[in-house]
């Protein structure tokens, strides 16, 4: 009998109150449930997790994609929270134009990424149809 696989991504967090805050205040998200030493966050479109834990990502590369129907727009609001978008060469404004995509996700992205209070790199993405 095949096994039946649910995705869920967890995030490290030094410090989970701080972690809970920035979530709340930068992205406006409150979780759905909680345990001692984890929160559980749950949309329509997914779940992710965040946990206490003694070691953490070195921040190098994206943990975590959200996908916004305007980026231009969200960045903006984002930065209004105070929210601080990385740099990169190609950037124009914090945002990426990204040529090639997975067949169910159009033909590009336009994409940008920031780091949460425990420097776990997040990134925000529209599609380019």
């Amino acid at each position: 009998m095949p096994i039946t696989l649910r995705f869920e991504a967890r995030i490290p967090t030094q410090d989970l109150a701080r972690a809970r805050r920035w979530y709340a205040e930068k992205l406006g998200l409150e979780p759905a449930e909680e345990r001692p030493g984890g929160l559980r966050y749950e949309s329509d479109s997914g779940v992710f997790c965040l946990y206490a834990s003694a070691g953490k990502s070195d921040g190098s590369f994206t943990q975590m994609g959200f996908y916004v129907d305007d980026v231009e727009a969200a960045v903006a609001e984002l930065r209004a929270r105070g929210v601080v978008f990385e740099e990169y060469d190609g950037c124009v404004g914090g945002i990426m134009d990204i040529e090639g995509n997975y067949p169910s996700k159009g033909r590009g992205e336009r994409a940008a990424w920031f780091r949460d209070s425990e420097g776990n790199m997040l990134g925000i993405a529209e599609i380019v149809p």
